[in-house]
C-alpha cells in the first residue's frame, strides 16, 4: 500500500473532521489552489474551512482585503491570497472556499481570526520534515519571506506558507494607510 496515499484526507466533510478532531501535528498541511499553483498552510492555524458567502466590503482597504464575514457574530476580515501575492484577485468559482485561520496580532498579548480566499481546498496531507526544504531565495512569484519551505507530496512541489507574515496584520494596516492617503491627495 502506498503509505503516502494513506495519510491523505481529502477535501470536504472528511478534511472538516480532521481539522475539528484536534490531531493535528506540525507536520500536518492543509492544501488549497491558488490559481494552477498549490500551496499549504500547517494545520494548527485552521480553524475551519467555510463556504465562499456574501462579503461585506469596507471602503479605503487595500485591495487584498476582500472584506468582511459574520462569523458566528464576529467581524472576521477576509484576504484574498492571490490580490495578497500582488497577482490578480481571485475570480470566485464553484470550489472557492474561505480558509479561517488565527495567527498572532503581532503584539504579542493575542490571536487575531483571518479569512483567506482560496480558490479550492484539495486535502489535508503529512509532509515529513525530510520532504521539506529551504525556501528559494529567488524563482518563485511571491515574495520569499511569504514562504516557510517546498514541500514533496506525490512527487509534487506544494509551497508551505509562513502564515505569519503573509497575514501580518502590521503591514495591511501600512497598506491601509497608504490607500487611505492615497484617497486625501
Amino acid at each position: 500500500m502506498n503509505t503516502a496515499a494513506a495519510n491523505v484526507v481529502t477535501y470536504g466533510s472528511s478534511a472538516i473532521v480532521a481539522l475539528q478532531s484536534g490531531a493535528a501535528l506540525p507536520s500536518q498541511f492543509l492544501t488549497f489552489m491558488l490559481g494552477e499553483d498549490q500551496y499549504a498552510v500547517g494545520i494548527l492555524h485552521i480553524k475551519e474551512i467555510i463556504e465562499y458567502g456574501s462579503l461585506a466590503t469596507v471602503p479605503m482597504m487595500p485591495a487584498c482585503v476582500r472584506g468582511v464575514i459574520n462569523l458566528r457574530g464576529a467581524v472576521v476580515p477576509v484576504m484574498d491570497l492571490s490580490a495578497r501575492f500582488e497577482r490578480a484577485p481571485s475570480v470566485i468559482g464553484k470550489r472557492s472556499c474561505i480558509v479561517i485561520v488565527e495567527v498572532d496580532n503581532g503584539d504579542g498579548d493575542g490571536k487575531q481570526v483571518l479569512g483567506m480566499l482560496v480558490d479550492a481546498v484539495n486535502a489535508v496531507v503529512e509532509i515529513a520534515a525530510g520532504d521539506i526544504e529551504a525556501a528559494p531565495s529567488f524563482g518563485t512569484r511571491i515574495r520569499p519571506d511569504f514562504i516557510a519551505g517546498i514541500g514533496k507530496v506525490n512527487g509534487k512541489f506544494v509551497i508551505l506558507l509562513d502564515i505569519e507574515h503573509v497575514l501580518s496584520s502590521e503591514e495591511i494596516v501600512e497598506m491601509a494607510r497608504g490607500t487611505v492617503a492615497a484617497h486625501h491627495n
